[in-house]
């Protein structure tokens, strides 16, 4: 996925989105910060959030069900991931990837993980706690041999 990947998703899942918030366009609009008239072409695939507009939407709606089928899970991981090509942060500890996402390599006590939605990767360590994200699994590896000391 790449940021006109994950814009063009917000794009076209924006009038569900807002109809799952039960918002009218008026209110859907002042929220995310766009006129009307803006919205409209929107939702009609006439013109696009962009970058700036994608993140505010699923930001500000990154806990419903059309942005968690879409996304799976954690859109924040997604967004960072997107705009940091090697990003590492001091994440909370994650539920260990039960739900949306699969094991793809562990070493010692670290193990990388897919987002089976997104295809985004993770390293965890053995708390469950997120190391680094990235889409570049290659540089997963790399990083995941560093931190096992391999």
């Amino acid at each position: 996925m790449d940021r006109n990947a994950f814009i063009k998703i917000i794009d076209t899942n924006l009038k569900l989105i807002r109809n799952e918030s039960n918002f009218t366009q008026d209110k859907m609009a002042e929220t995310i910060g766009i006129s009307k008239k803006t919205l409209v072409q929107i939702e009609k695939e006439r013109a696009s959030l962009g970058w700036m507009g994608a993140v505010a939407v699923a930001s500000i709606f990154k806990n419903s069900k059309i942005m968690q089928m879409n996304f799976g899970g954690d859109v924040e991981d997604i967004i960072l991931s997107l705009a940091f090509k090697k990003y590492e942060l001091d994440y909370e500890n994650t539920l260990g990837g039960k739900v949306w996402w699969r094991d793809v390599e562990k070493c010692n006590n670290y193990k990388i993980q897919q987002n089976i939605i997104s295809n985004h990767y993770r390293i965890l360590n053995e708390q469950n706690k997120r190391i680094s994200s990235s889409f570049d699994l290659d540089y997963m590896k790399k990083r995941l041999a560093e931190l096992a000391n391999i």
